[in-house]
């Protein structure tokens, strides 16, 4: 085989496997582009094939060798599976397709689900002084899909969904560095390091007893 042809079969090569579909993953996430298979081999396009999506009216199906969606961003495969453009929150769900030959008869029927998440922001560490102890908050914005975990240096010491985390003025005088992660199944971000200073505040009570004596206390 000549140099020339063996160029042409190495890009020939090439640009098959560029073109072999991703399989969908249950959980999956905003933006990715991949396929539902159809677990029966179909190569007769003569059948009906039809996907429906459960959480809304989404359908696509094959009847006549034609395909017909209703659904921007989906389409059926030359083989009856169901090929996602770029998948976003809404296509969250469970997909049931159903397969008839060529006469009418059933051949195949179930459903597959996936779960679509959107990428974890990056978390910002924010600081409330109040009395001696400290309140450090996770911002993550309005999202709920999140765990949260804290970490002290780079020991984690809290994973849950608590943006919160309470500090005691000993904690506080150890001067550590704290911070954040949020994640979900597919993506995951962490904050910055922080290290926690509050002013101090000293308050006084007094006690006068007949104007005579004046008993004070200081607490910081």
């Amino acid at each position: 085989m000549s140099c020339q042809y063996s160029l042409l079969f190495l890009f020939l090569c090439g640009f098959a496997a560029l073109t072999v579909a991703v399989i969908c993953k249950t959980e999956l996430l905003e933006g990715a582009s991949c396929t539902l298979k159809l677990p029966i081999t179909n190569t007769d396009k003569s059948s009906e094939i039809k996907w429906a999506h459960t959480a809304s009216n989404a359908v696509i199906e094959r009847k006549n060798n034609k395909n017909k969606s209703n659904t921007p961003g989906l389409k059926m495969e030359d083989d009856g599976s169901l090929k996602f453009e770029s998948v976003s929150l809404k296509n969250t769900g469970k997909y049931t397709y159903t397969v008839f030959n060529a006469d009418g008869t059933q051949i195949d029927a179930g459903e597959k689900e996936i779960i679509v998440y959107a990428t974890a922001p990056k978390p910002i560490v924010k600081i409330d002084c109040k009395g001696a102890d400290v309140t450090l908050t996770c911002d993550i914005r309005d999202r709920t899909d999140l765990t949260v975990s804290w970490y002290k240096e780079d020991n984690i010491i809290q994973n849950e969904k608590n943006t919160k985390l309470l500090l005691t003025s000993a904690q506080i005088q150890e001067n550590k560095l704290y911070s954040c992660s949020v994640s979900n199944p597919v993506s995951y971000h962490q904050s910055d390091s922080v290290t926690v200073s509050c002013k101090s505040f000293i308050y006084f009570t007094c006690f006068s007893f007949f104007n005579v004596l004046t008993l004070c206390y200081n607490y910081a």
